[in-house]
């Protein structure tokens, strides 16, 4: 497996693993020169959202790997986990409804991430 795609199953194994609804991988190779990958997904509150976020950061920083920035922390409405070349999106319900990242990358192959969260 390679280093992108074990970050990437850290990444939204630590999603699932905090009850984030809706998690979609979309492969952004040949799309976007930002990262390999976005994990997309939301929590219901403030605190689920924080709580995702937390564990998507932590669970790398287990692995070794390096969390480069996290932004809207705080806020908690669109918490961005910068991660290399996977970039986790943790919106709140309120903030993906409206942001729609899903549909502004709709070029991008979904992954199936079933294997990772079993």
């Amino acid at each position: 497996m390679s280093k992108e795609n074990e970050l990437l199953s850290i990444a939204y194994k630590a999603a699932d693993d905090k009850r984030a609804e809706d998690i979609v991988a979309l492969n952004m190779q040949g799309i976007s020169l930002i990262a390999d990958y976005f994990v997309i997904c939301h929590g219901n509150s403030d605190k689920q959202v924080q709580a995702i976020a937390k564990e998507v950061k932590d669970r790398a920083e287990e692995e070794g790997y390096t969390v480069k920035r996290l932004e809207g922390y705080d806020e908690a409405r669109w918490v961005l986990v910068d991660l290399g070349n996977v970039i986790v999106h943790v919106f709140h319900r309120e903030e993906r409804d409206y942001y729609k990242l899903e549909k502004l990358w709709g070029d991008a192959q979904i992954e199936d991430m079933a294997s990772s969260i079993s």
